[in-house]
Parts: C-alpha cells; sequence; structure tokens
C-alpha cells in the first residue's frame, strides 16, 4: 500500500506495532552512458513495491537523493551533504515512529560507504531516543545481491556494470541506452580523492556487456525474497 494515498483516518485506524514501512531511498547519479541518472531509485523502487505485496507493507515516499562520492564531478550527479542525508533520513524516521510504526525498514538503491553509514547513525539516533520495541532495519538492495549463491557475479562487477544494467533492464528496458564499454578502476589505496572520475571516466565499474533481462528478472526475484524473508523474521523477533 502507497503510503502517500492514505487518508490521516487509515493511518490513525490502520498503523500498529505489527506494521511495516518500507522508506526507499535512492540517488541522481550517473550510470555511465547507458543508463539514467535515476538507475539507483527504480531499482529500490520496484522491491519496496514487490515486498510490500507479499507483506501487506506500506511503501513511503522516496527519498531520491543521496551522498555520492566517486561519481560527485560527473554530469548529472546530484550529492547531499553527508548531514543533510542523515538529518533528513533521521526526520522521517522520527516521523514515522510518531506515526505508529514499530517496524522500518531503510532500503536503498544507492550502496556508498558514506551513504549508507548516514543511514545507520539516522537510525542509530531514532533508534536511541524511543521505545525499545521499535526496529529498524537499514541495507542497500545490493547488500542482498553480492550475498546470493543462486546466480554468479563476476567478482569486480559494480556500479553500472552486469548485475546493475541487467536489473534495469528487467526493471525498466526503455530507459537502456544500448551497452557500454567495460572498466575496471583501480583507484589509489587509502587515498581521498578530489577528482575520483579520473580513474573511471567512463563512469562504469565493471562490464555492462555481460548483461541480460533474464539474469535481472532473477536477480530483482531473489533479492525480494530475501528481503520479505528478513522482514518477517524482524517482525516476528
Amino acid at each position: 500500500m502507497l503510503f502517500e494515498e492514505m487518508t490521516m483516518v487509515e493511518v490513525k485506524e490502520q498503523i500498529n506495532e505489527k506494521s511495516v514501512a518500507l522508506l526507499p531511498l535512492g540517488a541522481i547519479e550517473e550510470h555511465g552512458k547507458h543508463l539514467p541518472l535515476n538507475t539507483d531509485c527504480l531499482q529500490p523502487e520496484y522491491v519496496v513495491n514487490e515486498a510490500a505485496r507479499r507483506l501487506n507493507a506500506y511503501v513511503l515516499p522516496m527519498l531520491k537523493y543521496g551522498f555520492c562520492s566517486s561519481t560527485k564531478n560527473f554530469p548529472g550527479t546530484i550529492t547531499l551533504r553527508f548531514e543533510t542525508l542523515r538529518m533528513l533520513a533521521e526526520d522521517i524516521l522520527s516521523e514515522l515512529v510518531r506515526t505508529g510504526f514499530r517496524n522500518i525498514v531503510v532500503l536503498s538503491g544507492h550502496a556508498g560507504r558514506i551513504h549508507m553509514a548516514a543511514l545507520k547513525l539516522a537510525a542509530q539516533k531514532v533508534l536511541e531516543a524511543n521505545p525499545d520495541n521499535l526496529k529498524i532495519m537499514v541495507l542497500s538492495d545490493y547488500d542482498i545481491a553480492y550475498t546470493m549463491n543462486e546466480i554468479e557475479i563476476p567478482v569486480n562487477d559494480g556500479h553500472a556494470g552486469m548485475i546493475e544494467t541487467s536489473r534495469i533492464l528487467a526493471i525498466r528496458e526503455d530507459l537502456v541506452k544500448g551497452t557500454a564499454e567495460h572498466h575496471h578502476p583501480n583507484f589509489p589505496e587509502f587515498r581521498v580523492l578530489k577528482h575520483p572520475e579520473k580513474y573511471f571516466p567512463s563512469g562504469i565499474m565493471g562490464d555492462p556487456q555481460l548483461a541480460s533481462k533474464e539474469f535481472g528478472e532473477r536477480a530483482n526475484e531473489l533479492i525480494v525474497e530475501r528481503l520479505v524473508e528478513l522482514i518477517r523474521k524482524m517482525v516476528e523477533e
């Protein structure tokens, strides 16, 4: 169910301690010459909508901006500051708690380490300020994808590569503009870079030429199944 389409009466009558709120987050970020800027939004939006149907959960409006580090200087990328993202997430989570939710899932299509750290810090602050029966899960769908044994992903696949291109082919094939050359950047160890784009000017980390719609469909279904399993376990705990 889409939370934004409910009335205040429906919210008051329906939301209880067993209700599950699904908050999708993404990023507006370059994904090579072949994928749209909203790639990291399309994926979690698809996953939470599928999961909600199987769980009778509530899907919150998506936050389409995040913290982007390695892609920050590419055309089209729009990044928030770390503190902006943390405060936005903290405010939204706090309001979900006030609304009555005690089971909240934050699913990000953007998996950058700093981006995820901001979300986890926000969740920690909200947990510490609220009752002990509050449960919050924070993850990227790629936290699930890269641990799945049912499908084989190249070890050096990443941003705009094989799996991401495959998943967008399965979700919105009309937005995929052909394919692109493979690239495997070699970032200098431990460096904080002002211009990380110099190490992958194509905006790609992996090989999108290996992508297929069939692989994307399989990956998407496995991610949804695993997320539903994790949420059911959390609610029943």
